[in-house]
């Protein structure tokens, strides 16, 4: 249903921009054509001078939907940008052509093209240099020009389309596929009526509860597959990532032992060829300066900032094709940009260091203001600056927010009029409460029949990922059942991780442990828990400690819930019940085949 919307809107998209193109190709205009690794189709006059691929007072064509016909047909030019010259004002046309039709051109690296500027300005044609300062700050949109404004990179693929043949070794396939997982998400897939109902698997000594819903979301699913493809598609190729694909270091080392290499850290620090930081970007040493036009880098399941794809396309990567951002992801930023060109500033509810709220902020930049916060506390002080008036609002503003809003933010004018999203792997609820709360601030500063006016009254669910939302939902209802203690599996850095184990810690406090994998489990005594960082906490990357594990006796056998975060493997959570599982003498367990059987044939009744 949502592919189906999303055609039927792209399709009005495409008639309204054929409709303002056909207005605007009455004022000056020039057309810039690029080849896959984004090098300019450039002309050269006779004075040795350059000059873009074609400008509207140079006959013959009259329009940039001819022009880019004649050049590359079948190809569609899309408007970039306006820009003011000593001319006048013209409008920039673009496209990015795999095959040219004209067989004379001559292309130049954008590197080539702004060395000629600052050093030899007079090789360009002065609507060449306008046009290439113009598209400074429009760089990143060059791959995704023939998208529709409610089309997506990739489309998720379905359970009937999923690439199993990835997973070719006894690595991959260990990690990856769980006989116990899979007869599990096989009765959920079966039985929609009671999707919401928890599995409960009865091994005699001890029963393990499994959610309805956990593990890999399809997002996670595509960009791991989609990495495995490009590796198995390019074999002696370079292959990078961004940064890390997902939050699971068993995913990631995976990944790395197959050749792939980071970028990046995860914070955005530049890597080099030996994995130390880089002093920064103009560090010679870092890969990201070593990139060649042959190499290939996958964009990880959250995405990646402007600022990234600019280097990436200054580098002549053609990202397009290794996109993985998260359908989900983008979702939250084609609402942003909705939001912003209604006149709102979008405030991202999010962890400013994560890589996707990031993103989302750099996309959200790009058309309109934007701010970052964190929780409810950090709600609270922006409702003490939008409470404010003066000299005083810009203080606490600047105080409070520091490194958190976009370039030219004026909270004096940027908060009258807000839209919230949010970091998809965060708890819903605390987003809504955020959203209700700011309600409640401007309603009190506005009045209550004007808050619709400041408040985009329609964003509540707009930007709420459903993978994470269902994990979450299922989660709740397995919590419902008795339930002695609680393992939540995932990686150290992964936020929807996190937001399982707070949702079981509120229920089980001490008895609820956040796992990275069976190796934490020390013995039947004693577990390894992961302490998640906290705001202000004086270990900000987390800490493991010691916890008592299984009781030394019960009257009965104890009842273990068992789930995991969107980027866990069903392999580790299969490992995991086995691990616990050895803590108990062979002969009190019933074989995991009996306990199968029983269970489809349970679900087929």
């Amino acid at each position: 249903m949502l592919i189906e919307m999303d055609i039927r809107e792209d399709q009005a998209s495409k008639k309204a921009t054929a409709e303002a193109t056909a207005e605007n190709e009455s004022t000056p205009w020039i057309l810039l054509l690029f080849d896959e690794h984004y090098r300019l189709v450039c002309r050269l006059q006779e004075n040795n001078r350059l000059e873009p691929t074609v400008i509207s007072t140079n006959k013959p064509f009259q329009s940039p939907s001819e022009a880019t016909e004649a050049l590359a047909q079948g190809v569609r030019s899309h408007h970039m940008t306006t820009m003011q010259t000593a001319a006048g004002e013209f409008t920039i046309y673009a496209a990015v052509v795999e095959h040219f039709s004209e067989e004379s051109l001559s292309f130049y690296s954008l590197d080539t093209l702004e060395e000629f500027q600052s050093n030899d300005p007079d090789r360009l044609d002065p609507l060449l240099s306008a046009a290439l300062t113009a598209l400074v700050s429009e760089l990143h949109r060059l791959p995704y020009l023939d998208l529709g404004e409610h089309q997506y990179i990739y489309r998720f693929r379905t359970a009937k389309e999923r690439n199993r043949q990835v997973y070719v070794d006894k690595q991959s396939l260990s990690l990856y596929q769980s006989q116990l997982c899979a007869v599990v998400k096989a009765a959920r897939r079966t039985r929609e009526n009671t999707s919401g109902e928890s599995a409960l698997l009865d091994f005699g000594a001890v029963r393990y509860r499994l959610p309805s819903h956990f593990g890999f979301c399809l997002g996670v699913q595509n960009a791991i597959e989609r990495a495995y493809e490009t590796v198995a598609e390019h074999p002696g190729q370079r292959v990078f990532m961004l940064s890390e694909l997902i939050h699971n270091p068993f995913v990631n080392q995976d990944l790395l032992a197959r050749g792939l290499r980071y970028l990046q850290t995860d914070k955005g620090l530049p890597l080099r060829a030996d994995g130390a930081t880089a002093v920064g970007h103009d560090d010679p040493d870092a890969l990201w300066n070593q990139l060649s036009p042959d190499d290939i880098v996958i964009i990880p399941a959250f995405g990646a900032t402007n600022e990234d794809k600019a280097r990436l396309i200054r580098a002549g990567i053609p990202i397009r094709r290794h996109d993985a951002t998260c359908m989900l992801v983008e979702k939250v930023w084609k609402a942003a940009r909705r939001y912003a060109k209604e006149g709102y500033t979008v405030l991202i509810h999010g962890k400013s260091e994560h890589e996707e709220t990031k993103a989302t902020f750099s996309n959200s930049a790009s058309y309109g203001p934007a701010l970052m916060i964190r929780n409810r506390a950090h709600a609270e002080a922006l409702a003490d600056v939008i409470r404010l008036e003066g000299s005083a609002k810009r203080q606490r503003f600047e105080f409070a927010f520091a490194g958190l809003y976009s370039r030219g933010f004026d909270p004096e004018r940027d908060l009258e009029r807000i839209a919230v999203v949010n970091q998809t792997t965060l708890l819903s609820n605390e987003t809504l409460r955020i959203i209700d709360y700011l309600r409640s601030v401007l309603a009190e500063k506005y009045g209550a029949d004007k808050v619709d006016q400041h408040l985009w009254s329609q964003g509540k669910g707009d930007t709420l990922c459903y993978a994470t939302q269902v994990n979450q939902d299922a989660l709740q209802s397995a919590l419902a059942e008795p339930i002695d203690i609680a393992l939540v599996v995932g990686g150290h850095n992964s936020s929807n991780t996190y937001q399982l184990y707070h949702v079981c810690s509120k229920r089980l406090g001490r008895k609820a442990h956040y796992i990275q994998s069976e190796d934490n489990i020390l013995s039947s005594r004693e577990i390894r828990h992961y302490s998640y960082p906290l705001s202000g906490a004086s270990f900000p990357g987390g800490q493991d400690l010691i916890r008592p594990f299984l009781p030394e006796s019960t009257k009965k056998p104890p009842t273990l819930l068992v789930t995991g975060g969107a980027s866990c493997p069903d392999g580790i959570i299969q490992q995991v019940i086995y691990r616990i599982n050895s803590f108990f003498p062979s002969e009190s367990l019933r074989p995991l085949e009996d306990i199968l059987a029983e269970f489809e044939s349970s679900n087929e009744s």
